[in-house]
């Protein structure tokens, strides 16, 4: 195992009694996630062999989609290796015609592959004027398939397809799937909301790192920030089955549609679980991080209060995967690019607010998730009459300290650094909540009276990451420290002022929430609420 693993599953260990509770008191780290990708709507991309990274040291192979050439990145600047699992998430508009070229570097012993594309029909070939004219590649069951070494052309239309979509190998699905070979494709709505509605009138009203304004051609579905979340499990006996055939084999010639391996994937016994095929911390380190060579996307939801974010979430294995996000249920917008509407009034949505997220296998979501710190009973940013930095809160119709507020609220604005320059610093704040702490004195003291007294954070963790304070405000590092700096000096990685809240998501399935049978690991990550003073940076 590698020394920044151990250091980090160490740190984790250290502070298990905290992450367990429902509310997990850390020092937060830069954001990490905004569904990158590759822009479309022409693709080339590359079916090859790689090995991937699991918290526990070993190395897995796998099999995998990724990019032949160039490619262009929103938002972020990371390559697109050859390789990737999961494949590389295609970003397209609707109304496109979305030409995908396939070229099959497997090895000559895999034999062929494809890529089907559910809920859209697809042409083999040349698509013109809704006329498909069939060319290259060779006959498969499902799809039209790549022979080792050659390519095939898929297109197909995205009209009246907005919203979160998978695609996966056609071939030999039980074994490709299972070796990695999927991914997501995300159609960008036609029409752009210029009047957002969305339900509860929650929303921060802020553009950062959002492909859109909606995620559906409707003005209920707008949202402020999102993530793209692919679960997934493995199997790592079928893998090393795998690599040993395909070592073995040399360079054996497979018929146009046999593989040269036979290998049994029942009985099925997974013990590693992904997300954007990483396992817990890993999943939490950054995008393109250079020690996940092809594992580029992480899993690390970060949000201010009272942001809208939309989930856009698939189930890419065989299992299904019952999600819990903690701090709030998730509204469903959609499935498979389908928009949920009410059966009475179709104007409205119909979704379910789900307090766990159901994901079938080969089936995609859309959601909505906010957090805003309402109805606690205590002050979120640890505001006392007495505090030198205790702003005004004037609650607006729906009881929040916004732009619509009056006096209105100002919505905060920042520098490069990410420090706030113009704008309130409590934005978003329940303003019912508003001047009762957690404790009557929470100014670098512990034990000072009020309805809880948080015990000495020097008992209950250690590292990085800990920062002591359960409050969003711009001191809340400065005023939980105390006499003990807890992280000690010198080792402060973040700005004070990016001190957040921390909340588990995890599988309800407790076995998916392990690495290879050790706990914690799998299927889990943290979702982080910063405060408003401090600017969620998505591209590093």
């Amino acid at each position: 195992m590698s020394h920044l693993k151990m250091k980090t599953q160490s740190a984790l260990l250290r502070m298990l009694p905290v992450v367990v509770a429902a509310v997990t008191l850390l020092l937060a780290t830069a954001a990490h996630a905004a569904v990158p990708g590759i822009s479309g709507p022409s693709f080339n991309l590359t079916a090859g062999a790689t090995s991937i990274s699991q918290p526990d040291g070993e190395m897995i192979y796998s099999w995998g989609y990724g990019c032949n050439g160039a490619a262009k990145f929103v938002p972020f600047s990371g390559n697109c290796p050859s390789v990737q699992i999961p494949g590389p998430t295609l970003i397209v508009n609707e109304g496109d015609i979305v030409t995908v070229v396939l070229t099959n570097n497997l090895p000559a012993s895999v034999g062929n592959t494809s890529i089907v594309f559910p809920g859209f029909q697809v042409c083999a070939g040349t698509l013109a004027n809704g006329v498909c004219t069939p060319s290259g590649g060779v006959p498969g069951l499902l799809a039209q398939e790549a022979a080792h070494g050659g390519t095939v052309t898929y297109m197909f239309d995205t009209a009246k397809k907005a919203g979160t979509h998978s695609y996966y190998s056609g071939t030999q699905s039980d074994l490709q799937i299972e070796m990695g070979m999927y991914g997501a494709l995300v159609v960008l709505p036609a029409t752009a909301q210029s009047a957002c509605t969305p339900v509860g009138n929650i929303g921060g009203s802020t553009d950062d790192y959002r492909l859109a304004s909606s995620a559906y051609d409707n003005p209920s579905t707008c949202y402020d920030r999102e993530y793209l979340f692919q679960w997934a499990e493995l199997d790592s006996r079928i893998h090393r089955r795998a690599e040993e055939q395909v070592q073995a084999a040399g360079t054996c010639a497979p018929s146009a549609t046999v593989s040269c391996l036979s290998i049994p994937t029942e009985p099925y016994h997974p013990n590693y679980f992904l997300i954007n095929g990483r396992s817990m911390p890993d999943d939490m380190d950054a995008n393109y991080a250079p020690n996940y060579p092809n594992q580029p996307y992480n899993g690390n939801p970060h949000m201010h209060p009272g942001e809208l974010v939309l989930l856009r979430v698939i189930g890419q294995g065989r299992w299904q995967h019952p999600f819990h996000e903690h701090a709030n249920h998730v509204r469903i917008l959609g499935r498979d690019g389908n928009l949920i509407l009410s059966q009475t009034d179709p104007t409205k949505l119909g979704g379910r607010l789900e307090f766990t997220t159901d994901t079938t296998p080969g089936q995609a979501f859309d959601g909505i998730f906010y957090y805003t710190g309402r109805g606690l009973n205590w002050d979120v940013y640890g505001h006392t009459p007495s505090n030198a930095q205790n702003p005004a809160c004037f609650p607006d119709a729906n009881g929040y300290y916004t732009t619509n507020s009056n006096p209105a609220a100002v919505h905060p604005s920042y520098d490069a650094g990410g420090n706030m320059i113009s704008g309130a610093a409590n934005y978003y704040e329940w303003c019912a909540d508003h001047n009762h702490p957690m404790e009557t004195n929470p100014t670098g003291q512990v034990g000072h009276g009020g309805m809880v007294t948080p015990p000495d954070p020097n008992i209950l963790a250690n590292g990085l990451w800990y920062n002591g304070s359960p409050y969003l405000s711009p001191d809340a590092v400065a005023r939980s420290m105390g006499p003990t700096p807890l992280p000690p000096s010198g080792t402060v990685v973040n700005a004070p002022n990016e001190a957040g809240i921390a909340f588990m998501w995890h599988s309800h399935n407790e076995r998916e929430i392990t690495t290879n049978d050790v706990f914690p690991g799998g299927m889990m990550m943290m979702m982080l609420v910063d405060p408003w003073t401090w600017y969620i940076d998505e591209t590093k």
